[in-house]
């Protein structure tokens, strides 16, 4: 008889009902912010990655090609793009020749609206053009 009332399942204390519900509510919750946070980060971080590719595209098309006044022309070609890729106005570019290359760097701060926080992507990135391209 012992044996019996052993394998019995006992009734659910009445502090314990809900608890699994409660559970799931959180995980669900959880996901839904990283899932917001993923959508609000991930199109920035896009956008960035296609910058910079096209600063590396304006730097070494400027230097293959010889443009008289290159450094202007990059700053020029950058600001005109910076609404393409959602940057703020306000970015810093700065095109330069150092050892026989062409330099851009671009700085800007964008901030990126998360649950219960604001992150600020910060994106400084400096390009070089390739040193074989550079007319002497």
């Amino acid at each position: 008889m012992n044996n019996l009332a052993d394998t019995r399942r006992t009734p659910c204390a009445s502090n314990e009902r809900g608890g699994a519900r409660f559970n799931f509510l959180l995980v669900v919750a959880l996901i839904g912010g990283f899932v917001y946070a993923g959508s609000q980060y991930v199109p920035v971080a896009i956008q960035a990655y296609q910058f910079k590719d096209l600063m590396y595209q304006k730097v070494t098309y400027a230097a293959a090609t010889g443009i008289p006044i290159p450094t202007k022309w990059i700053e020029k070609e950058l600001q005109a793009s910076l609404s393409d890729y959602g940057i703020p106005p306000s970015a810093k570019i700065n095109a330069q020749q150092l050892d026989g290359r062409l330099v851009a760097r671009v700085q800007w701060i964008r901030p990126i609206q998360l649950p219960g926080y604001v992150y600020q992507y910060n994106f400084d990135h400096t390009t070089k053009s390739d040193s074989f391209l550079t007319p002497k």
